[in-house]
């Protein structure tokens, strides 16, 4: 807990991606600690990482100390640039069209049906 501008606060770190993966046990590196001590010695706040939560908000949600109600772990999702999706989908559909269009060539020289 800290104590900022008179007020009781608790420090939330969420350090669950923070590990090296192993085969049966996995295992928190010096980097990882070296992460986890320095936020919590230095109060650090770092999004998707961890916050300081003034203990009104705490009580406003009922004591839950869940870390996922005051730590979001959500990506944000890369925006989508409908102008550019939609250049690329009509380039393709050029090449489609180009490539049928050869294709037909070769199918009728050897006298067979053409592609739709």
């Amino acid at each position: 807990m800290s104590v900022q501008r008179g007020q009781l606060q608790l420090q939330f770190i969420n350090a669950s991606e923070h590990f090296e993966k192993g085969k049966r046990q996995n295992r928190l590196l010096p980097e990882h600690i070296d992460k986890i001590v320095a936020t919590y010695q230095f109060r650090k706040e770092e999004a998707h990482y961890s916050r300081r939560v003034d203990m009104e908000e705490i009580a406003a949600n009922g004591y839950n100390l869940n870390i996922s109600r005051y730590i979001s772990t959500a990506k944000p999702e890369d925006a989508i640039v409908l102008a550019a999706v939609h250049a690329q989908l009509t380039a393709l559909e050029k090449q489609i069209k180009n490539a049928t269009g050869k294709h037909n060539e070769f199918l009728k020289e050897l006298g067979l049906p053409p592609l739709p």
